[in-house]
């Protein structure tokens, strides 16, 4: 089953409470305001411009949600 748009996490509370331990880009672009594609992009071509941890395989991007908390919280994003 896919997962819709629609639901992806748009707070950092969310993220936090959420029980998945590796996040997708979908579930976060709604917090950063962006495309998700965008994020899988940048993760491809140079991650360290992100800002927070990410994991490449092949064509999958994945994200540690306690490295995105992190970065959240330690950039002061006011997420």
């Amino acid at each position: 089953m896919s997962k819709k748009k629609s639901d992806s996490m748009r707070t950092l509370e969310e993220i936090r409470r959420c029980e998945k331990d590796i996040l997708v880009p979908e579930d976060i672009a709604g917090l950063l305001r962006c495309d998700s594609q965008t994020i899988n992009m940048q993760a491809k071509q140079d991650p360290s411009m992100l800002g927070f941890p990410v994991i490449v395989m092949g064509t999958r991007v994945r994200i540690p949600r306690e490295g995105f908390v992190r970065f959240c919280e330690g950039a002061g994003l006011g997420l």
